[in-house]
Formats: C-alpha cells, sequence, structure tokens
C-alpha cells in the first residue's frame, strides 16, 4: 500500500525531520535529504503504522455497535400492559356498533 500524502503536508514535515536529525546526530539534513527520509518512513513504517490504526478504529466501532442493544431496542407489546397497570376501566361493547355511536 502506498501512502501519499499532499505536497503541502510533505512540505510542513521537512522542519520537523531537520530538527530531529539536527539535534539527534548533530548533522545538518537539506530539503533532499528530509524528503528522502520521509519517503523511506512511509515505506517501510507507514503500512504498520496504518494498520494499527485501522485495528483501532475497528475495535473502537465494534465496543460501539455492542452498546447499540443497550440504546437502541424499546419495550415490545406493552400497551396492554400499560392499562392493565393503571386499571382502566372499559365498557362492554356489547351491543353498540364499532365506532361508538
Amino acid at each position: 500500500m502506498d501512502i501519499k500524502l499532499t505536497p503541502d503536508t510533505e512540505k510542513r514535515l521537512r522542519g520537523p525531520i531537520q530538527r530531529f536529525v539536527s539535534e539527534e546526530y548533530g548533522v545538518s539534513l537539506g530539503d533532499l535529504g528530509a524528503d528522502t527520509f520521509l519517503r523511506f518512513c512511509l515505506v517501510e513504517l507507514g503500512p504498520a503504522i496504518y494498520n494499527q490504526a485501522v485495528a483501532d478504529a475497528q475495535a473502537c466501532v465494534q465496543e460501539r455497535v455492542s452498546e447499540l442493544s443497550d440504546i437502541c431496542f424499546a419495550d415490545e407489546s406493552d400497551y396492554w400492559d400499560k392499562g392493565a397497570k393503571k386499571k382502566v376501566a372499559r365498557k362492554p361493547l356489547a351491543g353498540r356498533p364499532l365506532g361508538g355511536r
């Protein structure tokens, strides 16, 4: 898998790469050297970092999906249960047409 960065991102990363190499190794690195180092990191390290990020995202999504059963289900068939709890008096329909007239 090729990881591609925008030219602006590559340009923005040159400075931190150059500073890191200078402070850690005492070596001055030009733009070409920083770009080469960045390409090396993208090819060699990028896929491992990408794969870990995808695995982390999958775990996060799976955790959220497992929580759906706690928040997305409503009690079914509780119309009569609510009426029975309230002890609603119901008049018999015998002798009356449907519709209450």
